[in-house]
């Protein structure tokens, strides 16, 4: 890690306190003025089974969870055997020697061991074990020069909802794990500057919810789906204050036709899912193509298919969503880079899905989705646009006209002389169908023909609302990686890795994903001395579709499937090895 630059890991067993305990540093860090990136990795299992939470924070931003860590907290033997070995220098491992064992002899050189009797604090204070993670924790301010006054802030907002008294009860453990190491080792000198001028962290998921409410979301209707399920308990917890009706439904099937009647009436709505969650609203998607009604879908991607690792990331269901649902209709996909990224796509998608009058993917990812970071303050005065509204009132209304831009006047149900059927079937300007005993007719043929060709126009003109893809870096360099969504975060530490040895390398970042601004993209392949893309799946999703749609196939590629997410120095040795290869 560079001067300035601490990541913490904390690993135990599922129900042993890990997240809290990781949450609680990183909110202190956050308050400090640190920069904080999290990446959590846990199973899929109430109690049980191994958890480790791991805390970077850095002077400077960064944006993944980093390569490598410095302090472990071992809250069960199976963390100090498995991630103690895994430590780098210099760093320690935080530890009950009363409770645990540490073989000394598996730690790298320049690693230690910073024992601390955390069960003995508690007991001594409360008279119950359960705050012995609180104990640790004090004893890490101290070895990372934290402000013990700035963890007692952070436990307050943690455990405030339980009464004075347990703040209090929490506060003295953390001071005597404090003083305990105080007393025992002098502080690393890892060079962090906290400058107390406190940074709003947040993960992907809270900032979409967010940047849902700026949007006037109105109904969110979901059935609990991991890593999706973040996104239904925040918005449930927020319901009340923001006016907003949180649904449980049935399935997902249920969730997904909640969503396509609350728009058809003229509410915002949206729901999010995984994909096998999202495998059972793919017919229901259709009738959104068909009717034209506006809808939302999160489809936040973890490892499948079927169950697959629910607890763990991918980028695999890209082309899931491009394809969904039989036959062509238009459909918009975008890929947030980053939790700022993800407020700006839950708003827009709301003004996509209505100004185009068609279903709005945004793909977000089990990393991306859950992983914690300092973000810049979201700026809520946002536009809303509801798109094309047909008047009150006028004779022959044609809900599905055809017109150039593919977008027809939309009504609401109740508008007076604005009635029209809106069937699943194929249709006329009017939404009479011309199914069953009309089809093959000639008139009807051409009908299909022209009501087809006005659907798929409408890409055509949303067109001009998609974000080209972002060149970040230096415009001549030896080397552009190639990405999109989530795997940003490793990539730019990658690049700044790759700078220090002397290798000049950008990036070409993609997250309007759909429509493909195809003329930019094939400028800034070509424009590229060398080409690797990174993406997380097995079939080069990303690769496949930019290849077809530019024509230009990638020099190289780095592909990753095995639930975990990218790091930088995996990205590096990449770039190493396919420039000494040219």
């Amino acid at each position: 890690m560079p001067e300035g630059d601490v990541a913490i890991r904390i690993g135990g067993a599922a129900g042993d306190g890990v997240t809290s305990t990781g949450e609680v540093y990183a909110i202190a860090c956050a308050r400090s003025g640190l920069h904080v990136t999290t990446y959590e990795s846990y199973q899929s299992v109430i109690r049980g089974g191994h958890v480790w939470f791991q805390i970077r924070a850095a002077n400077e931003k960064r944006y993944s969870q980093g390569d490598t860590f410095q302090l472990l907290i071992g809250l069960d033997q199976q963390t100090l055997d498995v991630h103690a070995p895994l430590l780098s220098a210099p760093g320690g491992v935080i530890h009950d020697n009363d409770r645990h064992d540490l073989d000394e002899g598996i730690l790298p050189e320049g690693v230690q061991s910073l024992p601390v009797p955390a069960q003995a604090i508690s007991m001594d204070v409360s008279g119950k074990p359960l705050m012995q993670n609180v104990a640790t924790l004090g004893a890490l301010a101290h070895h990372v020069g934290l402000d013990l006054k700035v963890l007692h802030g952070s436990l307050a907002k943690m455990f405030g909802r339980k009464g004075e008294e347990i703040v209090k009860l929490n506060e003295t453990v953390a001071e005597r794990g404090y003083r305990h190491a105080a007393k025992q080792h002098k502080p690393f000198e890892f060079a962090l500057r906290p400058n107390g001028e406190g940074r709003l962290l947040m993960s992907g998921h809270e900032s979409l919810c967010l940047g849902a409410l700026a949007g006037g979301v109105k109904l969110v209707a979901q059935y609990p789906m991991t890593p999706a399920s973040g996104i239904m308990h925040w918005m449930a917890a927020h319901a009340k204050d923001y006016g907003v009706l949180v649904k449980q439904t049935e399935d997902e099937l249920a969730a997904m036709n909640l969503v396509i009647g609350a728009n058809f009436a003229g509410a915002r709505a949206m729901t999010a899912t995984s994909g096998g969650g999202y495998a059972l609203m793919v017919e229901a998607t259709g009738l959104a193509g068909m009717t034209e009604t506006p809808a939302v879908i999160v489809e936040a991607q973890r490892v499948g298919p079927s169950t697959g690792l629910p607890t763990k990331t991918e980028q695999g269901d890209l082309q899931m969503v491009f394809g969904a649902s039989q036959g062509d209709f238009p459909r918009i996909i975008l890929a947030p880079r980053s939790p700022e990224e993800c407020y700006e796509a839950a708003w827009r998608a709301f003004n996509l899905a209505e100004s185009y009058q068609c279903p709005v993917f945004i793909l977000t990812d089990l990393y991306l989705g859950e992983m914690w970071r300092t973000v810049e303050p979201p700026d809520f005065q946002v536009p809303i646009i509801r798109g094309l509204v047909a008047e009150d009132g006028g004779e022959g209304y044609r809900r599905y006209e055809i017109t150039e831009s593919g977008v027809s006047p939309r009504a609401f149900p109740g508008q007076a002389g604005l009635m029209f059927i809106a069937g699943s079937d194929e249709h006329d300007e009017k939404g009479e169908l011309i199914s069953d005993i009309r089809a093959g007719l000639p008139e009807y043929v051409d009908t299909r023909t022209r009501m087809m060709e006005k659907r798929m126009r409408k890409l055509e003109t949303a067109l001009n609302e998609m974000k080209p893809p972002e060149l970040w870096g230096p415009e001549d360099a030896d080397l552009t990686i190639v990405s999109w969504g989530s795997t940003q975060a490793a990539v730019r530490d990658a690049l700044e890795i790759l700078k220090g040895t002397g290798i000049t390398a950008n990036s070409l970042e993609f997250f309007d994903l759909w429509p493909l601004r195809v003329d930019e993209a094939r400028r800034a392949l070509e424009a590229a001395s060398e080409t690797l893309m990174v993406e997380g799946n097995y079939t080069g999703q990303f690769h496949r579709l930019l290849r077809a749609e530019t024509g230009i196939a990638l020099g190289h590629a780095l592909r990753k499937y095995d639930g975990e997410p990218f790091y930088p120095r995996e990205i590096v040795a990449k770039a190493e090895e396919v420039l000494r290869g040219r």
